[in-house]
């Protein structure tokens, strides 16, 4: 869940989503029993990111109980209900039922700009990619690599292109190829942003 938040630009709803996730899976076990198969779904609609949790059990649904700090358990829905600003549901299925929530998200600026979400994603992965290190046993980029102005983030850029070229190669495909077609969807993208 951190991971493709931060992918996808949100670093800031990691804390809020990961609770709400804990609490739909931790309804299911507590509810419908330990060993269901559940099915977690991650969509961003802005300015929505939706959080769903699917299960067998059509009977056992979600309650919002009053708030009540005597009680040792209950409280979850009614702490979901606050994070969420009351978006959250229960879907009915012929066989199944999903329970689903959804926190605000700020809108995306334009792709073009710096805070965009291409921008931002990309900024998170040579981030993480700066905090590991390399096979020489050399530090890569620091963690200020999102700044790609900074030599430090221009190494690092390099780092994951170079790996990624790598990879590429390794698993049978033309880099020159992929390489080629990634820079046709970077300037189609330019082009409709300008």
């Amino acid at each position: 869940m951190k991971l493709r938040l931060i992918l996808w630009g949100l670093p800031d709803h990691v804390d809020a989503a990961q609770l709400c996730v804990s609490e739909l899976v931790t309804n299911v076990i507590r509810h419908v029993g330990e060993g269901t198969p559940i099915t977690l779904r991650v969509v961003l609609n802005e300015p929505y990111l939706r959080l769903e949790v699917e299960d067998p059990d059509t009977r056992a649904l979600p309650t919002l109980l009053a708030a009540n700090s005597a009680l040792e358990s209950g409280r979850g829905m009614a702490l979901l209900d606050t994070l969420t600003d009351h978006r959250w549901g229960v879907s009915l299925r012929d066989d199944t039922k999903v329970v689903w929530c959804e926190l605000a998200t700020e809108a995306f600026v334009a792709s073009s700009s710096t805070n965009g979400p291409r921008v931002k994603r990309a900024g998170a992965i040579l981030d993480l990619y700066g905090s590991w290190q390399l096979p020489s046993g050399r530090a890569s980029a620091s963690r200020n690599s999102s700044v790609l102005g900074s030599a430090a983030g221009e190494e690092a850029a390099i780092g994951v292109l170079a790996d990624v070229l790598h990879w590429l190669s390794a698993y049978g495909y033309d880099p020159d190829d992929v390489l080629d077609r990634a820079q046709t969807h970077f300037e189609a993208e330019i082009g409709g942003a300008v």
